[in-house]
């Protein structure tokens, strides 16, 4: 075929111009597979081995304190006066309209019990719900013009953590795995420390891999004393023995591996590292070494902090170790025993908070002095917040057009608030930030860039950020 006087298309006529021609193909073959082996033998082959940000990074892991259920930014870090002013009448009509799961047409604004006071050298609002993250104020970036599409939990909590709104795509967790690997070969990389109350409406597969290969999936330590069991070695058996019967196991697995049976190979780097984990993690997930005064000061002991305590100094002894993703969930089981206020919101947001504000406050506290939370970023927040209008009388509705999130660390310019909602809570209306900006700066800290942090799927390259988010400049 000529174009333009130009032979672009020749046929083979023979042979000889077939080898000719396919040369390169071949040749480049060749050389993937050369390359392939020699990786092979010098153990770079590993899909979670580290691997180099798209630009200087700020921060090296995430730890999520994700308050499931929708903790009220009413309540918490955004006064609103106006709001007491106007409890127990109609809303406005200045301030338009909001879609509610069950709130009605004639509920009334209900005001907030809660006291407000300024902490820090900026003077930020801080209610008495946190008298210890009020300590931390300075180091907090507060983002009060938070918003997301839905406001039914699953939907919520799917868009929070992968930024769609239906299950079957790739948490921010996985997506950071993706980017960065491990820098961690005895810890999983990926791990989430669940409510042990109970699962949430999106379950499990909000924190999931997605359609990215099964060995960027997060790990389910389990609630309670024991999060990994079987760390010990069997009786009986010694280090060299299981070396041997995990090799066995490797090499069986291996002589029948599909090379492209992503599920399969990631079960067997999971059997790899088990072996590990027995060696080398039961002194990090045994919290009886540390000191009498870090557990005092994650509240380790206290029957009401206890729980949620120990697993926030787990997060931290795991960012220690080179983990790269932790999400430390607090709610769980049925509505009320999640950050969910339908029915009474000074009774569930009392006793939330007594439960995490100590274990967080000492979470940024610990980080901090042993010069973590320079390299760790902790992102604070649910799937969405509360309304201001009642619910049940003196309880507060989901609501998803504005609300607050917090970060720190990571290179987070802390002791400022950005953003705000309107005078009564209802909307977000001074630069607002959709979840997508949320990851957005989440990978910036860690030097990704959301278009180069993609993966084809279904003819798409898919990523994070979905269509484009936006930095949260005033925060990095």
């Amino acid at each position: 075929m000529f174009l333009n006087g130009c032979e672009h298309v020749r046929p083979t006529r023979n042979r000889r111009e077939f080898i000719r021609d396919a040369f390169c193909g071949f040749g480049g073959l060749a050389l993937a597979s050369l390359v392939h082996e020699e990786q092979s033998r010098a153990g770079t082959a590993n899909p979670l081995a580290p691997k180099p940000p798209h630009t200087a990074a700020k921060a090296k892991s995430v730890i999520f304190l994700f308050m499931a259920g929708g903790p009220s930014h009413l309540e918490t870090f955004d006064p609103k006066p106006l709001l007491n002013e106007l409890s127990g009448q109609s809303r406005p009509a200045e301030f338009g309209e909001a879609k509610y799961q069950f709130i009605q047409r004639d509920a009334k604004l209900l005001g907030t019990r809660r006291k407000f006071r300024k902490y820090g050298q900026a003077g930020l609002d801080v209610s008495d719900l946190f008298p210890h993250m009020a300590g931390c104020i300075d180091d907090l970036a507060i983002i009060r013009s938070c918003h997301g599409d839905m406001v039914v939990h699953s939907a919520a909590q799917y868009e929070l953590f992968s930024g769609r709104i239906t299950p079957g795509f790739p948490s921010m967790g996985s997506w950071i795995l993706y980017g960065l690997g491990s820098e961690s070969d005895s810890l999983p990389a990926y791990v989430v420390l669940p409510d042990p109350k109970g699962a949430l409406e999106a379950g499990q597969p909000m924190y999931m891999h997605g359609f990215l290969p099964a060995v960027y999936q997060p790990t389910m330590f389990r609630p309670g004393e024991r999060p990994v069991l079987n760390l010990s070695l069997p009786a009986g058996s010694d280090a060299r023995q299981r070396q041997k019967t995990v090799k066995l196991i490797r090499d069986l697995n291996e002589a029948t591996l599909d090379q492209g049976d992503t599920e399969f190979a990631a079960r067997i780097n999971a059997y790899d590292l088990a072996f590990k984990m027995q060696s080398e993690a039961p002194q990090i997930l045994d919290l009886s070494g540390e000191t009498q005064e870090t557990l005092d000061l994650y509240g380790v002991g206290n029957e009401t902090t206890h729980d949620y305590g120990r697993r926030c100094l787990l997060a931290r002894k795991l960012v220690e170790q080179g983990v790269r993703f932790v999400c430390v969930v607090s709610g769980g089981g049925p509505g009320n025993m999640q950050w969910d206020a339908h029915s009474d919101i000074e009774e569930n947001h009392l006793r939330k908070a007594a439960e995490t504000d100590e274990p967080v406050a000492a979470l940024l506290t610990d980080l901090k002095r042993r010069g973590l939370l320079e390299s760790t970023l902790v992102l604070w927040g649910g799937e969405f917040g509360r309304s201001p209008e009642a619910e049940s009388g003196k309880g507060r509705d989901h609501h998803n057009l504005g609300f607050t999130m917090w970060l720190a660390g990571g290179g987070i310019r802390g002791g400022q608030a950005v953003g705000a909602t309107d005078a009564i809570g209802l909307k977000a209306i001074e630069k607002p930030y959709h979840f997508r900006d949320i990851h957005t700066t989440i990978l910036h800290q860690l030097g990704l860039d959301q278009h180069q942090l993609t993966y084809p799927h279904l003819g798409r390259n898919e990523r994070l950020t979905f269509v484009e988010g936006k930095v949260v400049e005033e925060i990095v």
